[in-house]
């Protein structure tokens, strides 16, 4: 997919794609997905939107319109997400705010709820500190340097217990990631 990114908004990404929808497989398919093109006859839109496509918008586009668009598609109803979010032997219940590891148990704060949400969402998917800060935190927070470091340090610290494989990385100079394999277990 030529062009294919991930732009995220409240936690719920929505998925921006060129040339063509994502391949099947390519984008969880709860998803959203706004084909971005310069393809603006008719059959070519209802081809796109046919293919998978939540939104068509063609070339030339104004950037309010773009971001008006990314934003009516990330405030899908949460219906159409997963209920209980489950990585490995972890559990998250956004009705109920309810984290379980391996049947157990943990309590979070709010914000540290909302990391690891965003963190599973994203599962496998490395994200930076200001992606990190902008779903997070409100756009009112004034961050301290190393505000993401320390959240996520408490985070981890209840997440991966010492009886437990390690989820929460550190990827130097990039970001965080939550995966239930670490890399060299593929060996």
């Amino acid at each position: 997919i030529e062009g294919a990114g991930v732009w995220g908004h409240g936690g719920y990404p929505v998925w921006l794609g060129v040339l063509a929808p994502a391949l099947p497989g390519a984008r969880p398919p709860t998803t959203p997905f706004l084909l971005l093109t310069a393809r603006g006859a008719l059959n070519a839109r209802v081809a796109g939107l046919d293919a998978g496509a939540d939104d068509y918008l063609v070339k030339p586009f104004a950037i309010e319109e773009l971001l008006a668009r990314m934003r009516a598609l990330a405030r899908r109803p949460p219906a159409l997400l997963p209920s209980i979010i489950r990585v490995g032997d972890l559990e998250l219940d956004p009705a109920s705010r309810a984290v379980a590891r391996a049947g157990v148990p943990i309590a979070l704060t709010a914000r540290e709820f909302a990391l690891l949400e965003y963190l599973m969402r994203s599962n496998g998917r490395v994200v930076s500190r200001s992606q990190i800060l902008n779903h997070v935190w409100d756009d009112n927070f004034d961050p301290v340097a190393n505000a993401v470091d320390v959240l996520v340090g408490r985070v981890r610290r209840k997440v991966d217990v010492p009886t437990s494989t390690p989820m929460i990385r550190t990827v130097r100079g990039v970001g965080y990631l939550l995966a239930n394999r670490h890399p060299s277990d593929d060996d």
